[in-house]
C-alpha cells in the first residue's frame, strides 16, 4: 500500500500545478502523482494556442473577456464562475512566468498577445505554437526537484475507493479514501491510500475515431467518478475543433491552431470560395461551434471529404516565426504554407462538461476534487471559448490548493482493503478489445458527432447498452489490462454523453440536434 496526503491522478497542467503549490507550501506533507503513461504525455503537451488572460488593460478589460466567454457559452455559463476565473487569470500567468515558462514577447518587452475565434481583443499568451509543451516541461522539471512529490509513471487508475469498496454500502454522500492502481511494470494492482484525491485526468477525445487528443484521453477520471457516485453534468457539449489536418485516416490528427485564423487565415471550400462570411459576420473568428457546423455543412453540400485553410496571402516570414511547429508539420507533408492551401476537417477536441465541481474544485464526493478538462466548473457553458481551458486548469488547481491549505488533514480510520482480482483469463486471439474500440469510435463519430438527430442517438444508446453488458462480462472474466480498462471507461463515458444528449431539448453551443432546427423552421 502507498499512503500519501494528496493523491493527484493525472500529469497535465492542472495536476502538476496543484502538486507543486501544495508541496512547496507544506514541505512536511506528501504528494503522489500517478499517470498511466509517461509523465509528459497529456493533453497539455498538445495545446498549441496558449492561455487566454487579460494582460493589456489599455486595450482589453476583464469585462470584455467575461463577455466573450458568456457569448461563446451560449447562455449556459455560470456568470459568477466566469468572472472569478477571468479575474484570477493574470496572477496565474505571472506565476508561470516566475517558474520560467518562456512566453513570447514583443519588441517592447511586453507579452506578445495572439487573437483567436470568439475573442474581441488580442489576449492569448503563448510560446510560438507549442505553448502547452513548454508549460508541461517547465512544471515537470520543478516537480522532479521536490523531495515530497513522488511520480508514479505507468500506473493506471482502475477505480476510486469509497465506502462501497470497504463496507459494501452506498451512502448518499460518499467519501473517497484513495484509488486502486494497476502498476503496468509488474502487472500488480496497488492500493493508494490518500487523505485527499485530485482527479486531473484530462479529456475523452479518443471515444471519437477522429480527434486532436492523444491516445491516453479515454475519459478515465469521469468514468471512475461516475462509478463512485459523483454527479456528472453537461456531457452533451463535446467541442469539435474546426481545423484539423485532413490525412484520410482515423486516430489522433494534427491540430492547426485557431491562432492561425486569428493571424488572418481564410477558410475556403474546394471551389475556392471563402464561405465563413456566408454563415456568420465574424467569419473565421466566430466561436468554434459555429465554424465547425459551417464546415460540416459545406462538406455535406458538396459531398467533399475536406475544406481548405488558406494562408497564402499572409506574410510568410511572420507566419514561420509565429507558427514554426505547424509550418514544419505541413512542410513534412509536402504542404507549403506560402503557396498551398491546407486540407482540414473538424475533429473531436474538448469536453465542456464532466465531473461537477464547485468554485473550490470539490466534487459531490467528500475528499475528492477535480480540475482541468475532466471537471465541469460552469466556465464553458455550452461551448468553450478558445484558450480558456489552460486558464481554467490553472485557476482551479490554485483554488483547490488554497481550499485544502486551510483545511485540517483528513485522517481516515478505515481499514483499506486490498484489490480483489477479477478475471484470470488471458485475452484470446482476435483482440476483441480492439474490435470493440473500433465499433465504439465509429458509432460515436457517425451518430453523436457535430450534427445529431434523436433517432440516431436512440439507436446509439441501444448499441451502447449491449456493448456495455458484453464489455462488463469481459472485464469480470479477463485478466486485468489497461486496454480493457480504457475500453470500459470509454463505453461508460460514451453512454453518459448520449444519455445527456437525449435529455436536452434545445440546441445550444456545441450541441446541435437537427430535429430541433427542423421544428423551429416549420
Amino acid at each position: 500500500m502507498v499512503s500519501t496526503d494528496y493523491l493527484v491522478i493525472g500529469s497535465g497542467i492542472a495536476g502538476l500545478s496543484f502538486a507543486l503549490k501544495m508541496a512547496h507550501k507544506f514541505p512536511d506533507r506528501t504528494v503522489c502523482i500517478t499517470t498511466k503513461s509517461d509523465a509528459g504525455d497529456s493533453n497539455t503537451k498538445h495545446a498549441q494556442g496558449g492561455i487566454a488572460a487579460v494582460s493589456d488593460l489599455e486595450t482589453d478589460s476583464f469585462q470584455k473577456h467575461i463577455s466573450d466567454t458568456l457569448v461563446a457559452g451560449d447562455g449556459l455559463c455560470d456568470p459568477s464562475i466566469v468572472g472569478m476565473v477571468v479575474r484570477r487569470g493574470p496572477e496565474r500567468i505571472k506565476e508561470l512566468m516566475s517558474c520560467g515558462v518562456p512566453f513570447d514577447k514583443g519588441k517592447n518587452g511586453q507579452l506578445a498577445l495572439g487573437r483567436e475565434g470568439g475573442h474581441a481583443e488580442s489576449r492569448i499568451v503563448h510560446h510560438k505554437d507549442h505553448t502547452g509543451q513548454e508549460i508541461a516541461s517547465t512544471l515537470l522539471d520543478q516537480v522532479y526537484g521536490r523531495h515530497n512529490i513522488t511520480v508514479f509513471e505507468h500506473h493506471f487508475a482502475i477505480d476510486l475507493i469509497t465506502e462501497y469498496r470497504i463496507y459494501g454500502t452506498k451512502p448518499s454522500k460518499p467519501t473517497c479514501f484513495g484509488a486502486y492502481m494497476l502498476d503496468q511494470n509488474t502487472g500488480k494492482v496497488r492500493t493508494f491510500r490518500a487523505r485527499n484525491t485530485v482527479l486531473a485526468t484530462g479529456g475523452i477525445g479518443t471515444i471519437y475515431g477522429h480527434t486532436t487528443n492523444p491516445s491516453v484521453a479515454t475519459g478515465d477520471g469521469i468514468a471512475m467518478a461516475y462509478r463512485a457516485g459523483a454527479q456528472i453534468q453537461d456531457m452533451e457539449f463535446v467541442q469539435f475543433h474546426p481545423t484539423v489536418l485532413y490525412e484520410g485516416k482515423a486516430g489522433q490528427s494534427f491540430l492547426i491552431s485557431e491562432a492561425i485564423r486569428g493571424f488572418g487565415a481564410y477558410l475556403r471550400n474546394q471551389k475556392g470560395h471563402r464561405f465563413m462570411p456566408d454563415y456568420d459576420s465574424r467569419a473565421e473568428l466566430a466561436p468554434r461551434d459555429i465554424v465547425s457546423r459551417s464546415i460540416d455543412q459545406e462538406l455535406k453540400k458538396y459531398d467533399d471529404p475536406f475544406v481548405y485553410l488558406d494562408c497564402t496571402h499572409l506574410n510568410s516570414k511572420a507566419l514561420r516565426v509565429r507558427f514554426p511547429n505547424i509550418y514544419e508539420a505541413c512542410r513534412k507533408r509536402q504542404i507549403k504554407l506560402e503557396t498551398d492551401w491546407i486540407p482540414i476537417v473538424p475533429a473531436a477536441h474538448y469536453l465542456c462538461g464532466g465531473i461537477m465541481v464547485d468554485s473550490n474544485g470539490r466534487t459531490t464526493i467528500t475528499n475528492l476534487f477535480a480540475c482541468g478538462e475532466c471537471s465541469r466548473t460552469g466556465l464553458h457553458g455550452a461551448n468553450r471559448l478558445a484558450s480558456n481551458s489552460l486558464l481554467e486548469a490553472l485557476v482551479y488547481a490554485h483554488n483547490i490548493f488554497e481550499y485544502l491549505g486551510y483545511q485540517k488533514l483528513f485522517s481516515p480510520s478505515v481499514v483499506m482493503p486490498e484489490w480483489e482480482g477479477m478475471g484470470v483469463d488471458a485475452i484470446q486471439d482476435g483482440n476483441p478489445v480492439g474490435q470493440y474500440r473500433d465499433r465504439l469510435q465509429l458509432l460515436m463519430q457517425d451518430d453523436v458527432g457535430i450534427v445529431r438527430s434523436t433517432a440516431r442517438m436512440q439507436k446509439a444508446i441501444k448499441q451502447l447498452d449491449t456493448m456495455y453488458s458484453e464489455i462488463e462480462e469481459l472485464y469480470r472474466t479477463t485478466k486485468m489490462n489497461v486496454a480493457l480498462c480504457e475500453l470500459r471507461n470509454m463505453v461508460h463515458v460514451a453512454r453518459l454523453i448520449v444519455e445527456q444528449c437525449l435529455r436536452r431539448k434545445e440546441n445550444k453551443g456545441g450541441f446541435y440536434n437537427i430535429d430541433f432546427e427542423l421544428v423551429r423552421n416549420v
